[in-house]
């Protein structure tokens, strides 16, 4: 093998360029030309593919999102869209893959893999949702971006009294909501793990004020769970506290990635070049109790978090 290539798919995730420009400088270290592929699979399947050398992932440690950029292209699940793919890479010679996304962009790198290129994918996503690893590039950027916020809105609601209903991206993924729970000592936190029940919610807001004297409180809310406004409105008619909502949204995907992610954006990267170096193919790289790993990616997409549950089980015993 003598060209790979690398590309980013779906919601970008700061760490990314870590992880591009490792790619970039171990592999040419390793003996390989490589490639970036801009847009994602829709730039592969386009043929938006530029040779990369040092300078070109020079000042990109610090930077947040993907100099590649990135996209979504539905239409990847045809087989004929796959073999256009296959056909932009094999008319360069480029035998090698790594692709950088979430599980849709997993899905893409194995369907590659069964057509003849060696496709190792690494996990970038902040919703830290992918399964078989504790950690994906992005999430801990993102977590710290809901801390730095929450910090803020903090200083005001305890000065006039107010109870703050924050929604946290994840789209139904709960890592950022619980982590951001314990790590921001909220009052309250509402997942799908949680059965949220709005009377219920109001009862213990009453019971802080009343009983526990706080003067301000914080809920955190995993996305597309429910109306944040709606139930602001409601704390402010029923309670003490005058009722916020605050929706972060994609504030917490951007920024210069914290050094947790640029380190494991960084090792991840050389693990999937020495994969290629193996000529090994359908695998990600993954993290396991704080060693990087890889798996085969059907396996790993089906495997569950088992230290999931505990994190539930801590913010109810601190709260």
């Amino acid at each position: 093998m003598k060209k790979i290539a690398v590309l980013t798919s779906g919601g970008d995730a700061p760490g990314m360029n870590g992880a591009i420009r490792a790619i970039v400088r171990v592999g040419i270290k390793r003996g390989f030309e490589v490639y970036g592929v801009y847009e994602g699979y829709k730039g592969l399947v386009e043929g938006k593919i530029k040779k990369l050398g040092y300078s070109d992932v020079s000042e990109i440690l610090s930077k947040g999102g993907t100099i590649l950029e990135s996209s979504r292209l539905k239409e990847f699940v045809d087989e004929k869209i796959q073999d256009l793919a296959v056909e932009q890479l094999k008319k360069r010679k480029i035998e090698g893959l790594v692709v950088i996304g979430g599980d849709g962009s997993y899905r893409g790198a194995m369907a590659l893999a069964k057509k003849g290129i060696s496709c190792i994918a690494l996990p970038g996503t902040i919703d830290n949702d992918i399964h078989g690893t504790d950690e994906t590039i992005g999430f801990h950027t993102a977590l710290y971006n809901i801390i730095d916020a929450v910090n803020k809105l903090r200083d005001t609601s305890s000065s006039h009294h107010r109870c703050f209903v924050i929604e946290v991206m994840g789209n139904h993924a709960d890592n950022l909501a619980i982590n951001s729970a314990i790590a921001c000592g909220s009052e309250i936190v509402i997942t799908d793990k949680t059965d949220f029940d709005e009377t219920k919610v109001i009862e213990e807001l009453k019971k802080c004020e009343e009983v526990y004297h706080k003067k301000h409180a914080i809920i955190i809310v995993s996305e597309n769970i429910l109306d944040v406004e709606k139930l602001a409105n409601r704390i402010s008619k029923e309670t003490g506290y005058s009722g916020r909502s605050i929706v972060l949204g994609h504030i917490q995907r951007g920024g210069s990635p914290v050094p947790k992610d640029r380190i494991l954006a960084s090792t991840m990267a050389e693990e999937a070049i020495c994969l290629l170096k193996q000529e090994k193919s359908g695998l990600c790289v993954c993290v396991k109790n704080n060693r990087i790993v890889s798996k085969n990616i059907e396996e790993a997409l089906v495997e569950k978090n088992e230290n999931h549950d505990r994190l539930y089980q801590l913010f109810f015993d601190l709260a």
